[in-house]
């Protein structure tokens, strides 16, 4: 199975792949972690990434398909991927199919986890990030045993700038502008599936193999 996360920020697009990725034994593909994969190993790409990311500037869409294309050489793709992070746009998503046409794949299922605004702010307002290690935590919903403290590393846990309610609240219309258009790419293939994701995680992802199980009777769940 291919299969892409669409969301908004909050959604928990991450949270859902890793889990999915696991029980159902396919590939995890997200476009934040592959760039700093790709920084960290210090491929050509992420040299360049680097660059940009030095500067302060956004890693151009070029560059991020790039690593995509990368990606998908790789062996563990065959047995199928859940894509999170990307496409963000209608352009990403032309250039993703034409990636994955040259692969000889094609995407099965857009799955649109649809969250509320009031959501999405409860969330990402009380997000916390360990700087050591990247984890992620949650003030209320997922606090770590110790306070400020990463229960992975015992690296110390941050606000990160952009998860303030009101850039929240940018970030979210941002957003709706941008995956409008990716939303009805995958509509008008009929691809898309909406799935409702304000609860926790847990009943999210329920639903959400309820809807493999539906579409593929012999899936096997680790």
């Amino acid at each position: 199975m291919k299969i892409i996360l669409l969301g908004p920020p909050g959604a928990g697009k991450g949270t859902q792949a890793k889990v999915l990725a696991k029980q159902l034994g396919l590939a995890h593909i997200s476009t934040g972690d592959l760039l700093r994969q790709n920084v960290s190993d210090g491929t050509e790409l992420g040299k360049e990434a680097q660059g940009y990311m030095n500067k302060g500037a956004l890693v151009p869409d070029e560059l991020v398909t790039k690593m995509l294309k990368t990606r998908f050489d790789r062996p563990d793709v065959r047995n199928g991927f859940i894509l999170d992070g990307y496409p963000r746009t209608l352009k990403q998503a032309e250039s993703l199919d034409e990636i994955l046409k040259e692969k000889g794949f094609s995407i099965d299922k857009a799955i649109y986890l649809d969250t509320s605004d009031s959501v999405v702010i409860q969330r990402l307002s009380g997000r916390l990030v360990c700087r050591k290690c990247g984890a992620n935590f949650h003030i209320t919903n997922m606090p770590p045993k110790v306070s400020m403290a990463c229960d992975n590393c015992g690296g110390e846990l941050y606000q990160r700038s952009d998860d303030k309610e009101e850039t929240i609240k940018n970030r979210l219309e941002v957003y709706k502008k941008e995956s409008s258009p990716v939303i009805n790419y995958y509509a008008e293939k009929q691809k898309l599936e909406r799935l409702p994701a304000d609860g926790e995680a847990g009943a999210v992802l329920e639903t959400v193999m309820l809807l493999f199980k539906k579409h593929n009777d012999s899936l096997k769940v680790k």
